[in-house]
């Protein structure tokens, strides 16, 4: 029955259906085919409110609305500009300066899609006047982004916490490193691309000068409250003075006090957009997150994971390749699925085969979202891609190609965070 459910789940996904109603559907198969599976209709409309009715999952919106306001107030700008007058004037300066600011970004934000538009629609543009590549420049943006659910504060691994019940605070340490380590293999093909096909440094040293004549100081003092934002978030947490939820709170109050009284970028008017914008945005996303909960309530009442368990067991006795072996399914999951919805339904299923061989479950949540985050440029289905894309006039292929470079140095990166679990568990 679970490999039926699975594959009418996927048939729809496949078929355009979008992912909500494909696991309604798929959720509730089992209870229509059998009048006497537990898992009726009454069970899961009791698990979607069950799975929703926790103080943790408040923290997405919340990181939703502050992301939308910061985005709205131009911090990427800011950061960017801190940056490049650091790293501008060196070969490949400006692009690695893009990378640094998704970076830093996707602390803010929590979502990849929205470091893409926020990132993308000021840096595409700088980086094209600079005499680069706009394909070249969508791609750079659309997969750094991917850094923004990789760096806490990170949506993807609230959903992982949900659904394994472990500590939010870990999940966000673990995914410290290996999202600079992320960072820093783009940052190397950045220079070999720049190096082999050239650069305008004509525009480059004026646009850096033009950094300079603001004043080395000015500049970072105007990116001081945006640099600042992290720090505020993450070392709440990590000091124990705010669980994540709260945390979450404090960085939307500090996103209106910042964007609205000292940057004065946001009007009370525009606010009041950020917030409808908000509940909007999170509204399908609550309405998957709790389907994607209900439908991993169903495949533990179908023994799926346990069946799941058996089969990879007779197949795979080592560590080393069922980990290549998951990378390559989630790579895949992640060109169809967002990466909130697959983390909820694949993590309860993969928990028994992952604590037999010894696979730390903090290191399997960092090991899921990295894949996932690779799936929001991978064609067909990249989020990214279809967001970098317009910005340039673009086929959305077209920066997918130019994004296989990228794609690639993120593959390397997936392959040292996957067989060294020392790098995400060394800061807990």
């Amino acid at each position: 029955m679970s490999l039926l459910v699975f594959a009418f789940f996927f048939v729809l996904l496949f078929l355009s259906v979008p992912i909500a109603v494909s696991l309604g559907f798929s959720t509730i198969l089992p209870g229509l085919l059998d009048p006497a599976f537990k898992g009726n209709l009454a069970f899961v409309y009791r698990s979607i409110f069950a799975g929703l009715n926790t103080t943790t999952v408040i923290a997405i919106p919340l990181f939703m609305l502050s992301g939308a306001i910061m985005a709205k107030g131009g911090l990427s700008e800011k950061l960017f500009d801190v940056f490049a007058v650091f790293i501008g004037k060196i070969k490949g300066g400006m692009p690695c300066a893009v990378v640094v600011t998704c970076l830093f970004y996707g602390a803010i934000s929590g979502f990849g899609t929205a470091t893409c538009a926020a990132v993308g629609a000021m840096c595409i543009p700088v980086l094209t006047s600079l005499g680069y590549d706009k394909v070249f420049a969508a791609a750079l943006v659309a997969t750094s982004a991917g850094l923004g659910v990789i760096i806490p504060p990170s949506v993807p691994f609230i959903s992982f916490a949900l659904v394994t019940d472990i500590s939010v605070g870990n999940l966000f340490l673990a995914g410290i490193l290996p999202g600079i380590l992320i960072a820093l293999c783009i940052i190397v093909y950045v220079q070999f691309f720049c190096r082999k096909h050239g650069e305008d440094r004509e525009k480059i040293e004026e646009k850096y000068q033009s950094l300079r004549r603001r004043g080395f100081l000015h500049v970072i003092l105007d990116g001081f409250w945006a640099l600042l934002s992290p720090v505020i978030i993450l070392g709440g947490i990590y000091s124990g003075i705010v669980t994540p939820t709260e945390a979450a709170c404090v960085s939307v109050f500090y996103s209106i006090l910042v964007c609205l009284f000292i940057y004065r970028t946001i009007s009370w008017k525009q606010l009041y957009g950020l917030f409808k914008q908000a509940l909007t945005s999170y509204a399908p996303l609550g309405l998957m997150m709790g389907l994607a909960m209900a439908f991993a309530k169903i495949m533990v009442l179908l023994q799926a994971p346990q069946q799941l368990t058996a089969f990879l067991s007779g197949i795979v006795d080592s560590k080393i390749v069922f980990l290549l072996i998951l990378n390559v399914i989630l790579i895949i999951i992640g060109m169809v699925m967002d990466a909130g919805p697959a983390v909820m339904i694949l993590a309860p299923m993969l928990l028994n085969i992952t604590q037999a061989l010894g696979i730390d479950t903090t290191h399997l949540g960092v090991i899921m979202v990295t894949n996932l985050a690779i799936g929001f440029v991978t064609p067909p289905f990249g989020m990214n891609l279809f967001i970098s894309a317009p910005m340039i006039s673009a086929d959305p292929m077209a920066v997918g190609k130019k994004s296989l470079p990228f794609i690639g140095a993120f593959l390397v990166a997936l392959l040292v965070i996957t067989y060294i679990p020392a790098l995400s568990l060394c800061l807990l």
